[in-house]
């Protein structure tokens, strides 16, 4: 059973409003309920929503026992204002969806039409469109909300497109693909005073000059290390912005990464105390938060002999180039719980990278990435 080009304009059509309308994690309302419309029209056996938070989950149940397979997408767009003059460019001012995740909705939409007209033979199919993946906080609120009991899966797959790759090729190992992150906020107060007079003052300039450099000096190797280390300055800001005080106030915020969570202790002691040490040496205080926490993400190697023998059936070409990825996903807190795995999706070559004000969902990926799913539900549950 394919999708008919009736379905695959329908989707693409879908996939643009979705595209127009984006909201940030934890606001996801309005796409929870354009989701939960669309599935209605395609006769799931249970359909859940507000799972942790926003989350809608589409259940198509089998005749016969058997185990329970997740597909997972993501609700949440990015705190980007899009660039560009696409016809379905975004609508909402500085919100924009470009990490494709309105595109891999549209991939579990076209998964629900598929199973829609055939149910598995056993088993479940559960359809999750998870809040809040983009802060980290969506995965764990939906495993946390009671109502995900009732869907507990035996098995977890993801997938998400990946510029870079030849379109259609699909990136996949086992082990390690998306590192451990974290959001390290640093605030340093001193005591500020006239700019004529700075000596009577404690400027956080020297500490916060210092810190930028010296905290990104921890990174470290690349993630094909077991060791890799990353330190990214993304944020610094002192004093006000004016010309008759020297500043007394400063904030840093850097992001932290680790191939894996057991290597974060070590790169948070290493930065935690690099802050300290050099903030009291100027006698300032200090407070550290940490934010936007992110598991690495691990393939289950069960898991992904299952994706590969679906991708091998579809005479569909994967390797493990460009992985494990640098950048994070929390979908690796449903390996905790299910045997999991995630596929990367080639988006193509010259596409514009993800989090780009330039970068668009490609619609040719829709059944591609819905053929695969379906093969492993199909392989699976029959």
């Amino acid at each position: 059973m394919t999708l008919t080009n009736a379905d695959i304009t329908e989707l693409t059509a879908l996939r643009r409003l979705l595209h127009q309308h984006p909201e940030v994690s934890g606001q996801e309302q309005g796409t929870a309920g354009r989701i939960t419309d669309a599935l209605l029209g395609h006769s799931p056996d249970r359909l859940l929503t507000g799972l942790g938070g926003h989350g809608v989950a589409a259940v198509y149940q089998g005749r016969d026992h058997g185990p329970t397979i997740l597909f997972r997408c993501e609700l949440d767009a990015l705190p980007i204002t899009e660039q560009g003059d696409l016809p379905h460019r975004s609508t909402v001012p500085g919100t924009g969806h470009l990490c494709g995740h309105d595109g891999h909705m549209t991939v579990l939409l076209a998964l629900a039409r598929l199973l829609s007209r055939q149910r598995p033979a056993r088993g479940r199919v559960v359809l999750l469109f998870q809040p809040a993946e983009e802060t980290g906080a969506g995965a764990e609120a939906v495993l946390s909300d009671p109502d995900f009991e009732t869907i507990s899966p035996n098995y977890a797959f993801a997938l998400h497109n990946m510029p870079g790759l030849p379109l259609g090729h699909v990136g996949l190992i086992p082990g390690p693909v998306n590192c451990a992150s974290r959001g390290m906020a640093v605030t340093l107060t001193g005591k500020s005073a006239h700019a004529s007079e700075p000596e009577n003052g404690r400027s956080p300039m020297h500490t916060l000059a210092h810190l930028m450099p010296a905290l990104t000096a921890l990174s470290h190797g690349t993630p094909q290390d077991h060791d890799f280390t990353l330190a990214t300055i993304t944020h610094a800001q002192m004093g006000a912005p004016a010309f008759g005080i020297a500043p007394g106030d400063a904030t840093l915020y850097v992001t932290l990464r680790t191939l894996t969570d057991g290597g974060m202790q070590g790169l948070c002691d290493a930065a935690t105390t690099l802050v300290m040490d050099t903030a009291t040496a100027q006698g300032l205080m200090t407070e550290i938060t940490y934010h936007d926490i992110f598991a690495h993400c691990e393939n289950h190697p069960e898991a992904t002999l299952i994706l590969r023998r679906a991708l091998d059936t579809l005479h569909m070409p994967h390797d493990g180039r460009g992985l494990p990825m640098r950048a994070s996903e929390d979908f690796g807190r449903f390996g905790h719980r299910a045997k999991a795995a995630m596929l990367f999706l080639g988006a193509g070559t010259s596409h514009a990278a993800l989090h780009n004000p330039d970068y668009d969902f490609p619609d040719d990926l829709i059944p591609i990435g819905a053929r695969i799913f379906h093969q492993v539900a199909r392989d699976m549950l029959g």
